[in-house]
């Protein structure tokens, strides 16, 4: 029994490699397979602040503590083509709101549904490559399999150089088909089980300015349609088609002098369930002899749904109390360490999440259960011919 938070963007993050800061698609990906055989594990342990005690009404303070196992394998094939393999399990323990009511002097107070929420994720997903000349494409199929989720998806990207290789357009187009069948325990449930379909296109180029500078702009489009309610949430409605639009930019800009690199990002996204955001994201890499560090910050700022309410309304004919459709501002901070050893790579990350609905730059009603978290990642990397 918890709410779906394989459909929650945070925890998509965290179900993707760790990493400081995004890359770029197509730049980041050599244009030849992969000259040596790479096997990597990794251990991420993700765990959200308890609730303070003047926002609970009913129920346990504690939230969720989540611990993700990462493996995977990636080597050439031939001369022109890579494969690679990754495994992943999630393990999830803790209590999640239900739903937001009023205190006796009328603020809202939330009624969380216990600490009894255990639940096991596997995902195993394949990849392989094609390498031309002047680009390469790829295709990846992913199955994730929980207690109450099934998730079947395809991708396919592409890269492409130009411009005597200044330039690099790349595409990528994806698809997904959930299904969810809620457990019935503590927290009443009522559907026995629905599906929900994801369609996603994305559209980039980066230009090379100078031989220290390059810059990145992206386009994408998803839309969804099915169950896109949340079962675990006392009467959560919300329609059954969402259109998400973002614009994504980015900067790389490298000092010879300092030695290190600064990547500076901005995302807007905005949907037509009303909601906006806006991400500005900072961070500097700084190579020495054998080891690299990187500090990064984010600051996240978003606007809520049109039918986002901060206490229960059950007139309308679409409603959701939850804090992830309000309105709100984050910022995150974090440090990335990584150390070469011959073959091997050891890295460390941590990082430290905090929201506050004053740090929003939209209006809105103010949601009483606002996540604050600390994630903690280690790993090693064996590279070998």
């Amino acid at each position: 029994m918890r709410p779906l938070l394989a459909r929650s963007p945070l925890v998509r993050r965290l179900s993707q490699t760790v990493a400081a800061l995004p890359v770029y698609h197509g730049s980041a990906l050599a244009d030849a397979p992969p000259a040596f055989t790479e096997v990597g594990l990794r251990y991420t342990q993700y765990a959200e602040d308890s609730l303070a005690d003047d926002k609970v009404l009913f129920g346990s303070k504690d939230r969720y503590d989540i611990d993700i196992t990462q493996l995977w394998i990636e080597a050439p094939v031939g001369a022109s083509w890579s494969i690679a393999l990754d495994l992943q399990n999630d393990y999830q323990t803790g209590a999640s709101p239900w739903f937001v009511g009023a205190t006796a002097d009328g603020n809202p107070g939330v009624i969380m549904s216990g600490a009894s929420i255990q639940d096991n994720r596997v995902e195993v997903g394949v990849t392989t490559r094609y390498f031309w000349a002047d680009g390469n494409a790829g295709f990846n199929l992913v199955h994730s399999k929980e207690d109450d989720y099934e998730a079947l998806a395809w991708s396919m990207d592409a890269a492409w150089n130009a411009n005597g290789n200044a330039t690099t357009w790349s595409v990528s187009a994806s698809s997904s088909h959930d299904t969810v069948e809620p457990t019935q325990e503590r927290i009443p449930v009522f559907i026995d089980s629905e599906t929900l379909d994801t369609h996603s296109l994305y559209f980039g180029v980066s230009q090379i300015l100078s031989r220290t500078a390059v810059v990145k702009v992206g386009l994408s489009y998803t839309y969804s349609e099915g169950f896109l309610s949340d079962p675990y949430k006392l009467r959560d409605q919300r329609p059954e088609e969402h259109h998400r639009y973002t614009l994504a930019t980015g900067l790389r800009q490298h000092f010879i002098r300092l030695g290190g690199s600064l990547n500076a990002d901005y995302r807007y996204y905005s949907d037509d369930w009303g909601s906006q955001s806006h991400t500005v994201s900072l961070g500097w890499v700084q190579p020495f002899d054998r080891h690299t560090v990187n500090p990064y910050l984010r600051y996240y700022s978003q606007g809520q749904a049109d039918f986002f309410s901060p206490i229960a309304d059950f007139t309308s004919d679409y409603y959701s109390d939850d804090y992830r459709l309000s309105s709100f501002g984050a910022l995150t901070a974090g440090l990335r360490w990584t150390l070469e050893l011959g073959d091997w790579i050891a890295e460390v990350q941590l990082e430290r999440y905090v929201s506050d609905h004053s740090w929003g730059t939209f209006g809105g009603g103010e949601a009483p259960a606002l996540v604050d978290f600390w994630r903690g990642t280690v790993g090693v990397i064996w590279r070998f011919d």
